[in-house]
């Protein structure tokens, strides 16, 4: 191994997180990278196959609901103090075994304030170790920041204090990280667009019928997926497309109770499943597809190239989905709905225009994944090009992209 990473990821409510962190270890890790990743968030439930040398399993702590104002541990009940000793404690420890050459944090300080009773002493720590390690923050296109003015500025002193480059997984022609974080001009020497992360293009197996000429209907975790779910049934009971198996994903965060409650009322020709590993080939099989506009399911329609209609996650203050939805959606790629707007007939005539009009396509940059490892692997391996490299970043406005 030529270095040694610490990846820390907290997710929340979803798990696009998660997802776009597992992408980044496995492509650090063929770096030929050791690679400690640190989970904050409740376990999938299904296998992590990342190619990380050691995992690291903190007491999940997650979001109660789609406010994100309370965080509770794995019983449901509001974190406290012992609660916070003993994930501080694990993390500095795994801190001190991988004595990294690098350190990833996934959001921080963008997002994830609520986690600097852990957060800010892997920083102290790492501060004072000599060599000292490689700080990056890895994020998203867009951002979701509380429209006040002494929030913007401590994220900007503290990425100015502590991290080396933020990584914004996007493409600036799309959607520069400014629309969404008006200060981003202010640390313009420490942003680095690595494109796009998407998944693996994996070939469809040549058994594999499920999605094909569907409506699938796909809520990423679906923990906020409920509305969407019981909307797509109705329709298909008022008789769209009715003549079409049609799928649902309800996502392994549905609870339980709204999972049940489904899959009791189904009508004829309506298949509901918790999660498909294989999605992304399935969409590429499906007659059409409807969903919400996380950043991995917008990938993945992108790369399907199939009819959508997205009904962006919007509840409380969360606009990045809505976004996203709307820049997609007025070049023509696909067809939006308002969650707020969003009933049975709505749904069925977004339904109808977007398997009319077709696939859109539009061109932006991926690879974010190889990019961004193979920026951390010249870091660990050749300080003195980076250096060289964060000059050069210095003059430049507003970050530089590396994804092709």
């Amino acid at each position: 191994m030529t270095g040694s990473v610490l990846f820390y990821v907290q997710h929340l409510l979803g798990i696009g997180h998660l997802q776009r962190a597992l992408s980044l270890v496995d492509a650090i890790a063929l770096e030929d990278i050791a690679v400690t990743l640190v989970l904050g968030g409740e376990p999938p439930p299904w296998p992590i196959f990342a190619r990380a040398e050691r995992l690291v399993q903190l007491t999940p702590v997650s979001a109660r609901d789609a406010s994100f104002k309370e965080l509770v541990g794995p019983a449901g009940q509001p974190i406290d103090q012992k609660l916070k000793k003993s994930r501080r404690e694990a993390l500095l420890a795994a801190f001190d075994a991988a004595n990294p050459d690098a350190i990833v944090i996934e959001a921080f300080p963008f997002g994830r304030r609520a986690f600097r009773f852990e957060l800010e002493p892997l920083l102290e720590a790492a501060r004072a170790r000599r060599p000292r390690p490689r700080i990056l923050c890895s994020l998203r296109d867009i951002v979701v920041v509380p429209d006040e003015l002494t929030r913007r500025r401590d994220i900007i002193d503290r990425v100015r204090a502590d991290f080396d480059f933020v990584l914004v997984h996007g493409d600036p022609d799309f959607i520069p990280l400014d629309e969404s974080f008006p200060a981003a001009s202010e640390i313009a020497n420490r942003l680095i667009y690595t494109g796009y992360i998407s998944g693996q293009d994996q070939p469809d197996a040549t058994h594999e019928t499920a999605g094909a000429d569907e409506v699938l209907v796909s809520v990423g975790g679906g923990a906020v997926g409920g509305t969407l779910l019981t909307t797509a049934v109705e329709a298909r009971r008022r008789g769209c497309l009715n003549g079409l198996t049609w799928r649902l994903l309800a996502g392994p965060n549905l609870p339980a109770g709204t999972f049940e409650e489904l899959a009791g009322g189904l009508p004829v020709g309506v298949v509901l499943e918790r999660y498909r590993q294989e999605f992304p080939q399935m969409l590429r099989r499906c007659r059409v597809s409807v969903s919400q506009a996380g950043y991995n399911t917008i990938l993945n329609i992108l790369a399907a190239r199939v009819p959508a209609v997205v009904v962006p996650f919007a509840s409380e203050r969360e606009t990045e989905q809505r976004l996203r939805a709307e820049r997609l959606a007025a070049r023509g790629v696909l067809e939006l709905v308002d969650e707020a707007d969003l009933t049975p007939d709505r749904l069925s005539c977004a339904i109808r225009r977007a398997i009319e009009r077709g696939p859109g396509t539009i061109s932006v940059q991926t690879g974010g994944a190889r990019c961004a490892a193979s920026l951390i692997g010249d870091m660990i391996r050749d300080p003195a090009s980076v250096i060289r490299r964060q000059r050069d970043f210095m003059s430049r406005s507003p970050g530089i992209m590396i994804g092709g």
